[in-house]
């Protein structure tokens, strides 16, 4: 009888220690996410300080292109201000692209492309957006990580417990997939 007790004892002592590493499993994975998401917000911090510097840089030469320029300034002050991670993919996506755009409208601007100052900042921003993918890809690994292993058996059982919501891909709008269309004839 006595030790039939032990092995109730024993199975419950494992089954509490099997859910607690669990549960902080799942908790540190939590974390991991929310910083990967931050670590993003610092480099879009960069990328939002570096864009209105090129705008005022290439102002005087782009005369001709100023809606290009408004709409880069408009869609960079949306990202800025959007909080959830889908409507930041989708307001960073729209501003990408119009980036892309005035990169490829620069091209047709020699004096531009030979100042030192446009340079340095087109270098730099090209540089903040390859910090940039490289934060998505990693906050997405991240993400990853934690939904399966809120949706693998046994740990599932925790999750649903303790109610550990999915968090959110960082994901390309449809329309920021392809490459910007720009149409450099004059009139």
């Amino acid at each position: 009888m006595m030790a039939a007790q032990w092995i109730v004892i024993v199975v419950i002592a494992v089954a509490l220690l099997w859910a607690v590493l669990t549960y902080n499993s799942l908790v540190r994975l939590k974390m991991r996410v929310q910083n990967a998401w931050k670590q993003i917000d610092v480099q879009l911090k960069r990328r939002y300080d570096l864009i209105p510097n090129l705008v005022e840089a290439v102002k005087g030469y782009m005369k001709h292109e100023r809606e290009t320029l408004e709409k880069v300034i408009e869609a960079r002050n949306r990202a800025a201000s959007t909080g959830n991670v889908r409507d930041k993919a989708r307001a960073e996506g729209e501003l990408t692209g119009l980036l892309g755009r005035l990169f490829a409208l620069m091209e047709n601007y020699p004096d531009l492309k030979a100042n030192e100052n446009v340079m340095e900042l087109q270098e730099e921003l090209t540089s903040t957006e390859n910090r940039i993918a490289f934060a998505r890809q990693f906050y997405n690994d991240m993400v990853m990580q934690y939904n399966t292993k809120q949706e693998v058996f046994p740990s599932s059982i925790i999750a649903r417990m303790f109610n550990f919501k999915p968090a959110d891909y960082f994901e390309a709008e449809e329309e920021t997939k392809q490459a910007p269309r720009v149409d450099l004839k004059y009139s």
